[in-house]
């Protein structure tokens, strides 16, 4: 049974930020209390599962108290990292990051990256994306980059065009050819999974994927390339916290022969090792 605690919260920043507070004890300065464990949030597939495996296998011979909370949203995390409620999360990649901490005057930074979970899109309905009839309605994240990445993996397997110089903040209105005429349900990212019946597609984040029993490597209808790609997952902690002794003893394992091989093992090309 894994020791970790489950978190179930509000994808509300407002509410979320209540919600971690009550759920992680509120108030550690992670900062000036750097001797206990070190806490860290993640979600919970893979990243709660990679933090498990160090855990248990790695983190007492290197002489690392670990705890990890798991946390379903993409909101908690940070502002928990933010106020000190935990040490350090891992759950993101940098253009998520990026605007994460722009519109939420936090100052979250990246460690170390780890891993790349490669969106996807999938369907109940057809075998191969080409498959979609005109009209389909796909299902896709709602928050600004995951939008923008889910586009951009629709337009690269010629199922749309966007305007030219596009970053990551496309959204629909973006699209500047649509040759199937799909229509797009903007759902909050966790939801993805579970439209799967209502939709005729939809594009689902890797770490969802997995935790709703899809195989993104054997299931995905089409499925990012990970060559020169931008959003490997990291390890994050509150600037001025990257120089935690404990910090960069997880660091260090998060990026061990250990764990690449644990990764590659248990996902079988799902989630990809990015050192």
């Amino acid at each position: 049974m894994r020791n970790t605690a489950k978190i179930t919260t509000a994808v509300l920043a407002a509410g979320a930020l209540t919600l971690g507070l009550t759920a992680c004890g509120g108030g550690k300065d992670s900062a000036s209390d750097r001797s206990g464990p070190l806490v860290v949030a993640a979600s919970p597939t893979p990243h709660a599962e990679i933090l498990d495996f160090v855990k248990k296998n790695l983190a007492k011979k290197a002489g690392l108290d670990l705890e990890v909370k798991e946390f379903t949203d993409y909101v908690t995390p940070n502002t928990a990292t933010e106020d000190g409620s935990v040490d350090a999360n891992y759950f993101q990649n940098q253009p998520y990051l990026d605007d994460f901490n722009k519109k939420n005057g936090t100052h979250i930074v990246p460690v170390v990256t780890v891993h790349l979970e490669p969106l996807g899109l999938y369907s109940h309905k057809v075998e191969k994306a080409d498959d979609l009839k005109s009209g389909a309605t796909v299902a896709v994240p709602n928050d600004t980059v995951n939008e923008a990445r889910a586009l951009k993996l629709l337009a690269a397997h010629k199922l749309i065009t966007l305007k030219p110089g596009v970053g990551n903040e496309a959204t629909p209105a973006d699209i500047t050819g649509n040759p199937k005429h799909l229509k797009f349900k903007e759902l909050e990212a966790a939801q993805t999974p579970r439209s799967l019946d209502d939709v005729d597609a939809a594009v689902v984040n890797g770490n969802y994927a997995l935790s709703s029993g899809l195989k993104p490597a054997k299931d995905a209808l089409v499925l990012e390339s990970a060559k020169n790609n931008p959003y490997g997952n990291f390890l994050a902690v509150k600037k001025g916290n990257e120089s935690d002794p404990r910090v960069k003893k997880l660091a260090e394992l998060l990026t061990s022969p250990q764990v690449k091989k644990f990764i590659e093992d248990k996902y079988q090309g799902s989630v990809i090792p990015s050192f």
